[in-house]
């Protein structure tokens, strides 16, 4: 389950703190070492330091350190097992919609596999024997992020407007796809997309980038992309994730293992003309060494 808010600022100032009263050479060794961003930075304070470059950590990252550090997180168990409804491992997103427009939801719904998020469509989603708002706020409660899907009379609906101020009141990231209303209220402060005349393939691909670029997503998209890549099942699945890794914005120590181990264990990654190649060139950007067998001109695709 997803760290809440609070747990975050906890588990960020426990590690300043601690990591704050080292020297700098192994303040940037231990946070280079656990993927943390680099940052320029003019201040002369390392807790504050540590601080501004903890903030884009994944979840799992920040209790990892904290626990090199010295500090004990217990995170609360989870109520049960998983909702059936979010896949195994993608970006659990849910869609705040209308239900007239339901069938579009639906579409939004599967072209957004695609890309390793996994949605949350109330009318595709909840067992019609199953309590409605029981659901609903499990979704909530579990999603990492919220798209509002804004058509015509959107906000004339109460469980659409208590949808969003429930995902707001945990500071998920979210935001609006125009489609016949213009944002309002608190929905204005949203990024949002014009969504008139585009198809959900199309919407799929631009909210896909909004969660992939956004401060708070962008490192668990990351890790996303690299298990949709680990699991290719075609040479044009992996040719099309390979393009996904090329433009990540946040990169982690243990994925140049795992995408090696991807080429050699899976032969529709292996198979797929360039990739490997690709993969080598990529981990290299990254400032990671290359594999032991050189990569020539020839390996290169253009």
């Amino acid at each position: 389950m997803p760290l809440s808010p609070s747990q975050r600022i906890t588990l960020i100032a426990a590690i300043a703190k601690r990591l704050g009263n080292e020297s700098w050479s192994l303040i940037n060794l231990t946070l280079n070492q656990y993927g943390l961003q680099e940052i320029e930075w003019t201040g002369s304070s390392a807790s504050d330091y540590v601080l501004e470059r903890a903030q884009t950590a994944s979840d799992q990252t920040l209790i990892d350190l904290a626990s090199h550090v010295g500090y004990k997180f217990e995170q609360p168990a989870s109520p049960g097992v998983d909702p059936p409804f979010w896949r195994q491992g993608m970006f659990r997103l849910f869609v705040s919609h209308l239900a007239t427009y339901r069938a579009f939801a639906g579409e939004l719904q599967a072209e957004l596999l695609r890309y390793g998020i996994s949605s949350f469509v109330a009318h595709n989603d909840i067992e019609p024997t199953l309590e409605w708002q029981v659901q609903i706020e499990t979704a909530l409660t579990t999603c990492e992020g919220l798209v509002a899907l804004l058509h015509d009379k959107f906000h004339a609906s109460y469980w659409t407007d208590q949808e969003i101020g429930f995902a707001m009141g945990r500071s998920v990231p979210a935001f609006a796809v125009r489609l016949g209303e213009t944002p309002y209220g608190f929905i204005g402060r949203f990024q949002a997309f014009k969504g008139n005349g585009k198809t959900a393939a199309e919407l799929a691909r631009e909210i896909f980038d909004a969660f992939r670029k956004n401060k708070q997503t962008q490192r668990r998209m990351s890790e996303v992309l690299v298990a949709l890549f680990e699991e290719s099942g075609t040479f044009a699945e992996s040719k099309e994730r390979m393009g996904f890794l090329e433009e990540l914005e946040v990169w982690d120590p243990s994925f140049p293992a795992r995408l090696r181990a991807a080429v050699q264990a899976n032969n529709q990654v292996s198979g797929s003309w360039g990739v490997p190649q690709r993969v080598e060139r990529l981990i290299a950007k990254w400032g990671a060494p290359m594999a032991d067998s050189p990569i020539t001109e020839e390996d290169i695709p253009f």
